[in-house]
């Protein structure tokens, strides 16, 4: 949804916007938490009548809320000095300038998110891990030793009292793994499970558009961690290198950009494929589309991303194709079948 809240009708409370989602096909919807015309967290995670009042808003439209996200907030938990000043911006004005108050305040709300999903009975939590070392992803002056070591041990510091608190409220926080972030891949998911002491919540929110753009293998990296899946948002995006620019993208704008976000089917995901995989390893959460696109108008991108995620679904046989040549088993017709024959 924070894609598309605005001032202007329908985008601009949760009552019209879910209105507007159902009526184009959607199931359900994934409320931003730092969007106060969507929801009060703190009160969503202190008072159950008023979850049970946000809930029943998105119910009356004929959808459920699938997952809460914090992105921008989880960013907070974790902030390099140099991106002080930038990611002020995420925080209330009151706390510009001061980044341990900012980082207090950032833990607290991921608290409440966790509180406020029990309350709306969900069981996955979609966010951002922030970044510590994200300046040194391509070192030069090469790393110190120790240094990506002591990085992770922060990190992981600073997220497990949030971590315990989604532990105690029964819900996954899943990272997204993303350019930016000290998750950005399947190698810095597994150093930060381990320095979390592999904690049951630390879980990932697939986007497969974030592995095209870093040219990673985004259908293997489902073989690998499908039992770490359990959000998943359905984005596409192109990757076209040239003579001139590739990966990172020569601070050009995001259409320039070799690497570049697009509505899902205008770009090269195999969504196809994708949802296969999923749906092979069992990964039943909800496929929810994220439109960020550099050409398309997003009313567009939403109304063609409902149809597409609907053909995209699969529903599962409970039989196979040839069970119509099969038999019930029987061991002595098997046995002659093996050519094994009773001493």
């Amino acid at each position: 949804m924070a894609q598309f809240i605005g001032e202007e009708q329908p985008f601009n409370n949760l009552k019209n916007i879910c209105e507007w989602a159902a009526g184009l096909g959607y199931e359900g919807v994934q409320i931003p938490i730092w969007e106060s015309s969507c929801i009060d967290i703190k009160k969503a995670a202190e008072s159950q009548t008023y979850a049970d009042e946000i809930k029943g808003i998105v119910e009356e439209a004929g959808l459920v809320i699938t997952e809460l996200s914090s992105h921008i907030i989880g960013q907070l938990v974790a902030v390099h000095p140099a991106y002080n000043e930038l990611f002020d911006a995420f925080a209330p004005e009151e706390l510009h300038g001061k980044p341990e108050e900012r980082q207090e305040w950032a833990a607290r709300q991921l608290q409440y998110s966790a509180r406020a999903s029990r309350n709306l009975g969900l069981d996955a939590h979609g966010t951002f891990s922030g970044s510590l070392m994200w300046h040194t992803v391509y070192p030069w002056p090469q790393r110190p030793a120790g240094l990506v070591e002591a990085g992770f041990d922060e990190l992981a510091k600073k997220w497990e009292p949030i971590l315990n608190t989604f532990e105690e409220c029964g819900v996954d926080v899943c990272y997204e793994i993303h350019p930016g972030e000290d998750l950005h891949d399947g190698i810095t998911y597994e150093r930060f499970l381990e320095a979390t002491g592999n904690h049951p919540r630390v879980k990932i929110l697939y986007d497969p558009s974030h592995f095209v753009l870093q040219c990673m293998d985004y259908l293997e990296f489902t073989d690998i961690y499908h039992d770490k899946i359990n959000m998943f948002h359905v984005k596409d995006a192109e990757f076209n290198s040239t003579g001139r620019s590739g990966v990172y993208g020569g601070y050009q704008p995001w259409i320039d950009r070799p690497g570049r976000f697009r509505s899902i089917g205008d770009g090269q995901v195999d969504f196809k494929k994708v949802f296969s995989k999923l749906t092979k390893y069992g990964v039943g959460n909800w496929a929810v589309l994220e439109w960020e696109c550099c050409m398309k108008h997003p009313e567009d991108g939403a109304r063609e991303g409902a149809e597409l995620i609907n053909d995209y679904i699969i529903r599962t046989t409970d039989k196979a194709f040839d069970d119509f040549a099969g038999a019930e088993t029987d061991e002595e017709f098997n046995n002659k079948v093996l050519g094994l024959t009773e001493d």
